[in-house]
């Protein structure tokens, strides 16, 4: 399995599974605790949540899926920038910890850049850090110049999340290499797209009817997560709300794409050729 390493040396599988959405239905729940094990079973560590999904319902999940095997989860959760003073930071992760039942998130995220100082944001991060309720901290949702600004206050944001896909190419002008060129790794949330609008695109199903898997004829959603995580220094964390899902993911790490592949999405979603404004869902 592709794999990535952050810069404090750790080292996780380059597919993880999102929860956004997750824990909203009590109907649901019992499908959505089995696909996060299985993904957890077939070694996709990383499970990304945040204390805004659903008020804590997604939390409230994710402790309960993974109560038995916490030691062998890299937890993330992320706190939202009302929250992100320095008193605000302590109380939101106390909360989160009780939510997901556990004594220490892996990694603590600043869901996006706020009114808050980031100064004050990061000097709590890294007192949660010192007194083990966290393990690491980074970004979501941070461009360029955001992160310079957190590289000039510490050297210890470990990731900054960001919406990447075939859809949104924006970051591919200068913040996917900022981010590479200075170690921090870029976590891609919703890969596959959002509403299934992408997945419909005759070039992805073009470029699908070319590839098998282990499961049969390659679909659309595992040519634009292979896309995904082609990339270097990319961490892909798709939503994981069924067990179907979550084969299909693991399926994409069975698809190279190739020069004429990637010709054809390119043709169909062409990179940046300026400066665009971030896009954030």
């Amino acid at each position: 399995m592709k794999t990535v390493t952050l810069r404090n040396g750790v080292t996780v599988p380059a597919l993880g599974m999102g929860t956004w959405n997750i824990g909203d239905s009590a109907s649901r729940r019992s499908s959505e605790i089995k696909s996060l094990r299985k993904g957890l079973e077939a070694g996709l560590r990383v499970i990304d949540t945040a204390e805004m999904y659903g008020d804590g319902r997604s939390e409230d999940l994710v402790g309960e899926a993974i109560s038995d095997v916490r030691e062998d989860v890299y937890l993330v959760s992320k706190i939202v920038p009302s929250n992100a003073s320095y008193d605000g930071v302590y109380k939101a992760c106390q909360r989160s910890l009780e939510h997901l039942e556990t004594e220490w998130l892996d990694l603590y995220l600043l869901h996006w850049h706020g009114g808050t100082p980031l100064e004050e944001t990061v000097q709590a991060f890294e007192d949660l850090k010192d007194e083990g309720l966290i393990r690491g901290w980074g970004v979501s949702n941070f461009d360029v110049e955001d992160m310079e600004e957190i590289e000039s206050l510490s050297e210890n944001c470990l990731v900054n999340q960001i919406l990447y896909n075939l859809e949104h190419r924006g970051t591919e002008f200068d913040l996917l290499d900022h981010d590479l060129k200075s170690g921090t790794v870029t976590m891609a949330y919703s890969p596959l797209g959002q509403g299934g609008g992408l997945l419909e695109h005759p070039a992805l199903k073009e470029v699908a009817s070319r590839h098998e898997t282990s499961l049969g004829p390659a679909d659309p959603a595992q040519i634009a997560l292979a896309w995904v995580l082609r990339r270097p220094n990319v961490l892909a964390i798709p939503k994981a709300a069924s067990e179907k899902h979550v084969a299909g993911n693991l399926a994409s790490l069975e698809i190279s794409l190739t020069d004429a592949d990637l010709k054809t999405l390119d043709s169909a979603f062409p990179s940046p050729k300026r400066k665009l404004s971030l896009a954030m869902i």
